[in-house]
């Protein structure tokens, strides 16, 4: 594949995705992102509130899979030769 200056998410080595972020930018994208998930434990409890706790997390895990796929390299398949 081929690597770009501007890519946030480089795409893993090994498997299928994207790795740890490569810019700033991606870093906060992350930080976001963790940053909600602990918001939607806080807002509602998994014990207390499951199917709205499981909303929120899809909805956030969606929002940056989004994120990853504008903002970084095209995902493929790479396994070890």
């Amino acid at each position: 594949m081929s690597e770009r200056d501007d890519d946030w998410f480089p795409a893993k080595r090994f498997g299928y995705g994207w790795g740890l972020p490569r810019r700033w930018q991606g870093w906060v994208v992350l930080l976001v992102y963790v940053g909600t998930l602990i918001g939607c434990a806080a807002r509602f409890p998994p014990s207390d509130a499951p199917l709205a706790f499981g909303i929120c997390v899809a909805v956030a895990t969606a929002l940056l899979i989004t994120v990853c796929a504008l903002k970084g390299e095209a995902p493929s398949w790479r396994g070890k030769r």
